[in-house]
């Protein structure tokens, strides 16, 4: 993709967030869709293209009354929202549409009309993962992470660091769902959940979703939002099932991905300003660092304990408080979008001074995909 040919116009969460039992999920998407599109001054009329997971783009399109030029229903997991820019920024590139909206809408919390979760009994995982006793992301994730814990020697008070430096960053957010200050003791005498997981290094859960809008670079300038410029864009896969990953202390997917946005981009580590990791749980933030080559194998645990990635460090990262503290609805990877856009665009709740480049990185499933977006608010 050209660097910087398309921009985000149109950003926007839903008017609630945290707990919303009075709304279900295709409710959840259209509301957001619609404060996506006031944000920028568009009707639904004006949208010629729609991406979305959770919920299908016909489903969509028929409730917000667009009809389409191009849709897109790739779901992959909570990254499927970062492949979603990629693929809307190429098929704007490529004429097939004008102005792209990205919606997620989900009642993680309430479970108002949800689509049944995976793993599904006829999936791959159904079939040779779930009858071994392990059902759901806690107890999946768990797999990986153990041998990376014992292959780099990460302690426990390491692992519980990474959920206590968010919970500093949605202090200063408005809409977090926790802001209470935590310790490495508070992490370390909460609740297990699933060995070495207790519950304040898993993610929220609750209702909410986000919207973005996309179009060319050329006529973002004339919309009364500040452009926010797409720098590179990356996707992989691995495999559906965790047990399989190629590499335990690694994801291939998170390498491939990480590796073809700064490709594309054409810029260093030490040019990014503000980064986004997908923290579901503790340990990815740690994946993440190391596998998008901020640091070398091994080191992402003391470089979060030295603060780097904490207020006043080199490398701000989950400024929104992330899955861990802000919100996270099932699927987080539309909120970390919304964050690197309110970075660029100088709104953000704990703004990073000066910011000019933005890394958006999400995982799907359990290190089954990933997503790489790159951002910019420097004009082409």
């Amino acid at each position: 993709m050209k660097q910087k040919s398309v921009a985000v116009v149109g950003a926007a969460e839903t008017t609630k967030l945290g707990v919303i039992p009075d709304m279900s999920q295709i409710q959840l998407h259209a509301d957001c869709a619609l404060n996506a599109m006031k944000d920028c001054g568009l009707k639904p009329s004006d949208i010629d293209g729609i991406a979305t997971a959770g919920e299908v783009p016909q489903a969509l399109a028929q409730y917000l009354g667009i009809t389409p030029t191009w849709a897109d229903g790739t779901a992959v997991g909570g990254c499927s929202f970062m492949l979603h820019v990629r693929h809307a920024a190429a098929a704007i590139n490529e004429g097939l549409c004008k102005t792209v909206l990205i919606t997620h809408g989900e009642s993680g919390k309430s479970r108002i009309a949800p689509t049944p979760r995976p793993p599904y009994p006829d999936s791959l995982a159904g079939q040779f993962e779930v009858p071994y006793g392990v059902m759901g992301p806690p107890t999946m994730f768990t797999i990986p992470v153990l041998r990376y814990l014992k292959t780099y020697g990460i302690t426990q008070e390491q692992l519980g660091m990474v959920s206590v430096v968010p919970r500093e960053w949605a202090a200063k957010n408005p809409r977090a769902t926790f802001k209470a200050p935590i310790t490495v003791d508070d992490v370390l005498n909460s609740r297990m959940i699933a060995y070495p997981f207790r519950i304040l290094m898993c993610c929220l859960v609750t209702d909410g979703g986000g919207a973005l809008i996309l179009t060319s670079a050329e006529r973002a300038k004339d919309f009364p939002t500040k452009p926010v410029y797409i720098l590179g864009t990356g996707e992989s896969v691995e495999g559906p099932m965790i047990s399989q990953m190629e590499d335990f202390t690694s994801s291939k997917a998170f390498r491939v991905s990480g590796k073809k946005a700064f490709d594309e981009a054409g810029i260093k580590h030490s040019d990014v300003d503000h980064l986004m990791i997908y923290d579901a749980f503790a340990h990815l933030p740690l994946y993440g660092l190391e596998d998008l080559g901020f640091v070398k194998r091994g080191e992402a645990a003391a470089f979060i304990g030295d603060r780097n990635t904490a207020i006043g460090g080199k490398l701000p990262c989950n400024t929104n408080g992330g899955g861990l503290s802000y919100m996270h609805s099932g699927m987080y990877g539309m909120y970390a979008l919304q964050e690197s856009v309110r970075q660029m665009r100088g709104v953000a709740p704990a703004q990073v001074e000066g910011a000019k480049i933005s890394v958006c990185h999400g995982v799907g499933g359990m290190f089954a995909a990933s997503g790489t977006i790159i951002f910019s608010n420097e004009a082409p």
